[in-house]
């Protein structure tokens, strides 16, 4: 099966679990790591991220020496850990790890609309994209370090 027709299958599968999950009264007592779905879906979210950077011509410079596989797992470690999932983050903190890339607030921005994009591509709603952003957002102060 390719890869495109995989992330089409999961897409469904998470647009499937955010309907039921934002039907319920459960919904009300959930973490947003099950609103959204859980590690599936979190990790159909991150590919698709990562794809969405890798296209984008304004900060995909950042990343060109990167493990993307590793990049991949670390980033579904740490939106899952942050959104009361299960798992444990491995990686770096965010000032070590963007010492010295010199990464700009417009590179911070575009990242952001990437994600957003990301979001928007499996239908997450506004709820839980606001919640996620802006747990997030506060990273932002370890990662600029150019205006």
């Amino acid at each position: 099966m390719s890869l495109s027709k995989k992330i089409m299958g999961v897409a469904v599968a998470v647009a499937a679990a955010w309907t039921m999950t934002s039907t319920t009264s459960f919904a009300a007592e959930a973490s947003l790591y099950e609103r959204l779905g859980g590690q599936g879906a979190i990790q159909a979210v991150v590919t698709k991220f990562i794809g969405n950077v890798g296209g984008d011509k304004r900060i995909n410079g950042y990343f060109a020496t990167a493990d993307l596989k590793k990049l991949n797992k670390l980033l579904v470690e740490q939106v899952c850990m942050a959104t009361g999932g299960p798992c444990s983050y491995s990686g770096r903190d965010m000032k070590t790890t963007h010492k010295g890339m010199k990464v700009t607030d417009a590179a911070f921005g575009a990242l952001v609309e990437d994600l957003v994009s990301a979001l928007d591509t499996f239908n997450v709603p506004a709820k839980e994209k606001g919640e996620l952003l802006a747990i997030l957002g506060p990273m932002k102060s370890d990662i600029v370090e150019a205006k």
